[in-house]
């Protein structure tokens, strides 16, 4: 791969995917919520199976959270801040790749746990749908890419330092003035990662992903639901031993 940053190919790879998994991620949920709101759930197979699911969910759900705030914060944080609040490299550093690598683990046994549930439970398999199978396969693998860059890094004692590549590359497309030559420093198993995060990104509105965005704030305020019979009399008589006549 060319390391010429005005090249084409850089130019799609690290310019245009960029801008059009947001654009899709954006327009896609707005037609997702306008044209698919009974669709807009998590499609939960509970019913048919709760034993790995009470395991497995908890397990992925804390750890994609964890590993979601140590992505914002790593990417969207200059190093200039924490340097300014007193935060040093090294101890960043540490925290970083401890917390991460806990993180991506309890995300990839959590995520184990449910894919092996979803195929060897036969109703959840059954209602396993095709979308499904693409979602998982962009989403672990996302995570194993960028939890393997991370540990291989650390364990050959030569980290790459992505607050100085791939942060200020994320940061510069938000900018509206993306630098491809910043992505290019960072070593191929990084590039690969983000290339994934983007696929992740653009297929994120269309699948069960967009329960994400989902809160019950609604039910803070909406009236208390009262069922009332059709028979009027019904309700108004007092209620005595034995049959009753069913409507």
């Amino acid at each position: 791969m060319t390391t010429d940053p005005h090249s084409t190919l850089n130019i799609l790879l690290w310019v245009v995917v960029p801008y059009v998994a947001i654009t899709v991620f954006v327009a896609g949920h707005v037609w997702r919520y306008r044209y698919d709101k009974f669709g807009w759930t998590t499609r939960s197979s509970q019913l048919y199976e709760r034993r790995l699911l009470r395991i497995g969910s908890p397990l992925f759900h804390f750890g994609i959270l964890l590993v979601a705030v140590g992505h914002i914060g790593g990417l969207l944080v200059p190093e200039s801040w924490t340097d300014a609040a007193g935060v040093s490299e090294t101890a960043y550093h540490a925290v970083a790749v401890g917390l991460g690598t806990v993180a991506g683990f309890c995300t990839l046994a959590g995520a184990a746990i449910l894919v092996y549930r979803r195929r060897t439970v036969g109703p959840v398999f059954s209602a396993t749908t095709r979308n499904d199978k693409i979602m998982y396969v962009l989403l672990v693998g996302t995570i194993v890419l960028g939890l393997g860059t991370t540990v291989l890094g650390n364990l050959t004692a030569h980290p790459h330092d992505y607050r100085l590549t791939v942060a200020p590359w994320f940061r510069s497309i938000f900018a509206l003035h993306p630098d491809p030559g910043l992505i290019l420093q960072a070593p191929i198993g990084f590039r690969i990662h983000a290339l994934c995060a983007w696929a992740l990104f653009a297929f994120w509105p269309f699948s069960r992903l967009v329960h994400v965005f989902s809160a019950p704030l609604g039910y803070l305020t909406r009236p208390y639901i009262v069922y009332r019979s059709r028979d009027a009399q019904l309700g108004s008589r007092p209620g005595r031993r034995g049959w009753e006549r069913v409507p």
